[in-house]
């Protein structure tokens, strides 16, 4: 039998740096294994090809945590607004499990079961029917035995600690990550108080994901970190934030923008960019890093090859990347050739190629959230009267 796995509380009580994988929705959509609006992960039983060799390339470019594609898998996501499946969450879980631990096997890396914000709590429905949703997902990630357990992507704290509750009683150690900035949750609750919140309901591992760049993220995990120890109370820390440069968001974070989801390219973070987040990260004193919407595997290399002194190794993928463009140095072109150097990539600052276009965006900004009742959703598909009236409110945004 081979040697089992240190754990990740273990790892991160030990000093090490633990690397996160990338953002699973958007990658797979961009290769056309995910519908963009539902954004729900049936590809882990339709297209178990493509999950796995997705977990295989972030395995490669120096990950240690395989997370489940269970993201939007809780059943009221799987129907909401017409979304018709031939899998059910059940079944989507299960397959996503046993795809994360297979390739998770293959190498020295963890299994991270998930769980993330519900359409029945955004339609104001009760903390029992809400925890009885997450329930349902838990059931097969104990069932599976995965290695510890992630809430993420909670807009609103109060959700975020009722996840925490649930997933408290498998026993398994257990993350929380906010899609938070600096300005805190939706209905205004700081960084600091959020971390507070979540460690009392019995989070070891707190922090932000999604919404914002690695920067903010960074930022708003510090505010964390600060309410956390002013509290006298004790954590770690993660930190999986967008591969897109954010700003000029508001409290909403991406989202809000008017280039979101189908516009945000010319926003996305070279792995130079990387390379300044992981060290920002690991020198705000957050130990697990990793990546969401927007992240590719070559942005996680760059992360693993930032701190592979601290970790004391390289990712398998460093074969094929020279350090600094190092590998420049075998370009037939001459020009080329002189950048193989580490202070060009790093005082580049690269053009867009789109001079008709601004560098900043005014976010949407239609100022609602949890308790509105343009947010209340439904099983039926968004009419077209719906839609009517959503186009002409937004002309007038």
């Amino acid at each position: 039998m081979a040697p089992s796995k240190k754990g990740i509380l273990e790892r991160l009580d030990a000093g090490e740096v633990v690397i996160g994988d990338g953002g699973f929705v958007f990658a797979l959509e961009k290769r056309g294994y995910v519908k963009a609006g539902p954004w729900t992960p049936e590809a882990a039983a339709e297209h178990p090809e493509a999950v796995r060799q997705l977990h295989r390339e972030f395995l490669r470019a120096g990950a240690n945590v395989m997370q489940t594609f269970t993201f939007y898998a809780s059943d009221d996501k799987l129907e909401n607004r017409g979304n018709k499946l031939t899998f059910t969450g059940a079944q989507i879980n299960e397959a996503a499990c046993d795809l994360a631990r297979e390739v998770a096997n293959e190498g020295d890396a963890l299994v991270a079961g998930g769980v993330c914000q519900t359409p029945s709590y955004l339609s104001c429905k009760s903390e029992t029917e809400v925890k009885a949703i997450l329930k349902k997902q838990l059931d097969v990630f104990t069932k599976k035995n995965v290695d510890f357990l992630i809430a993420e992507y909670f807009e609103h704290v109060e959700e975020a600690v009722w996840a925490v509750e649930v997933l408290k009683e498998t026993g398994k150690p257990v993350a929380a990550s906010m899609c938070i900035g600096p300005e805190g949750d939706m209905h205004g609750v700081s960084p600091a108080e959020c971390a507070v919140r979540l460690v009392k309901a019995g989070a070891q591992i707190v922090g932000v994901n999604c919404h914002f760049d690695p920067m903010t993220c960074v930022k708003a995990v510090k505010m964390m970190k600060e309410g956390v120890e002013k509290a006298g109370l004790k954590a770690h820390y993660m930190v999986q934030p967008l591969a897109y440069h954010t700003p000029d968001c508001n409290c909403q974070g991406f989202i809000d923008l008017p280039e979101f989801p189908f516009g945000l390219e010319p926003r996305i973070l070279s792995r130079w960019d990387m390379h300044k987040y992981a060290r920002e990260a690991f020198n705000a004193g957050i130990h697990f890093i990793g990546g969401c919407c927007g992240f590719e595997p070559y942005h996680i290399r760059a992360v693993a090859e930032e701190l592979a002194v601290e970790r004391g190794v390289l990712p398998a993928a460093s074969e094929k990347h020279g350090n600094w463009g190092a590998g420049l140095e075998m370009h037939t072109k001459p020009w080329v050739r002189a950048r193989a150097r580490r202070d060009y990539w790093e005082n580049l600052k690269p053009a867009s190629g789109r001079p008709l276009c601004p560098s900043m965006s005014a976010p949407d900004s239609w100022g609602v959230t949890k308790g509105h009742k343009d947010l209340v959703q439904q099983k039926e598909a968004t009419s077209q009267d719906q839609l009517k009236q959503l186009f002409d409110r937004s002309k007038s945004h």
